[in-house]
């Protein structure tokens, strides 16, 4: 397995920020676009962070796949919803336009919801829904995505990984924060295994015969990633009816594209044209925020004062990893794979941008 080196924080955002104007995106959007990306590695994300950079932005802003210049449109509003055409540019430039006219909405109306058609990969899901909790609002974010998991029954991939993340502010607890593929994983942790040589756990994924494989490979190229719960007798119809759930509410609501559609275009739908879906809901709608924060804060210590199981010491909310990870890793800096470091110096050197030097060398942490 390659080494793990260490990057400031800043300069991985530094970084992004020069990166991509150099393929003729605006300096904002590219601010956005990094903050973003350099999110995900932060909370441990990795595989929707920087690792993408080249081969998936890159790579699509290069070949003309996107348009770097995300020209965005409203297409349709009413007093509690909007739908935005994408423009076919970066996710995340609209993705973050939407999710602030979703705030906007819901601070006047105390709840809104907003989705997005023709656009492209948005990040973490989490980013945006958190992006509610400085408002004191409830935040939910959905998006669909390229075809990668097989369905119940089926051996071949028909939806995507089709996350689902909402964010809950508290008083003096975490926020509760909830990021999630309705995959057992999404494919980025399995390119994540594959360019670290390590073997997948059991059940993650299936080889183009259907068959379970711990080869991450054999997914990679013609197999299918499993719905949340894995095989039926697991329960896995569990998982694949929130992924097309996320398909429902991201493509057929807003226009985008569903299914096997989205992510390979056609005569009828020329771009990868994925969907997103954003809800925002001010508490006070609903009752008094001081007595929603205490009741969160008294739900949240009730579940991690509960008994332990044999050999734990502490129970986890949903994000509270994520968010001590991202501390350690502001203060520590934030691992790279010396592979994955590489590969970004020399793609950016070819557009004549510069790659930080590593501040170190990680121990190996836990997956």
């Amino acid at each position: 397995m390659p080494p793990t080196l260490l990057s400031r924080a800043d300069d991985l955002r530094d970084f992004m920020i020069r990166y991509f104007p150099a393929l003729n995106v605006p300096a904002a959007d590219a601010a956005v676009t990094a903050d973003v990306l350099l999110s995900a590695d932060l909370r441990g994300v990795d595989s929707h962070g920087i690792i993408r950079l080249y081969t998936y932005y890159g790579s699509r802003l290069r070949s003309g796949k996107m348009d770097p210049l995300t020209p965005y449109r409203l297409t349709h509003e009413t007093p509690t919803t909007l739908n935005f055409d994408g423009g076919n540019g970066l996710g995340q430039v609209v993705s973050h336009h939407a999710m602030q006219r979703c705030i906007e909405k819901a601070r006047e109306m105390g709840i809104a919801m907003v989705s997005v058609h023709n656009s492209n990969h948005y990040g973490i899901a989490g980013y945006y829904a958190m992006m509610a909790l400085p408002h004191d609002m409830i935040g939910i974010s959905f998006t669909n995505s390229q075809p990668l998991v097989a369905p119940t029954y089926g051996r071949t991939a028909v939806l995507g990984t089709n996350p689902i993340a909402v964010a809950v502010p508290a008083g003096s607890q975490r926020p509760y924060v909830l990021d999630m593929a309705t995959s057992i994983v999404p494919i980025g942790r399995v390119t994540v295994y594959d360019k670290a040589g390590k073997s997948m756990p059991p059940g993650w994924g299936i080889n183009s015969r259907g068959e379970v494989t711990t080869t991450p490979a054999e997914v990679l190229q013609g197999g299918a990633l499993m719905p949340l719960g894995g095989v039926d007798i697991m329960r896995g119809y569990k998982g694949y009816g929130l992924s097309l759930w996320v398909d429902i509410f991201s493509g057929v609501l807003s226009g985008a594209a569903f299914l096997a559609h989205v992510g390979h275009p056609s005569s009828t739908r020329p771009n990868a044209d994925v969907g997103h879906f954003f809800a925002a809901m001010r508490v006070d709608a609903f009752r008094p925020l001081d007595e929603f924060k205490a009741d969160m804060d008294a739900m949240l210590s009730e579940l991690k004062d509960a008994p332990k199981a044999a050999g734990q010491e502490r129970i986890y909310i949903h994000g509270e990893k994520e968010f001590e990870r991202a501390e350690r890793y502001q203060t520590q800096g934030v691992p790279l794979l010396a592979n994955v470091a590489e590969g970004l110096r020399s793609s950016a050197a070819e557009i004549g941008v510069s790659f930080p030097d590593p501040i170190g060398q990680a121990a190996e942490e836990d997956d």
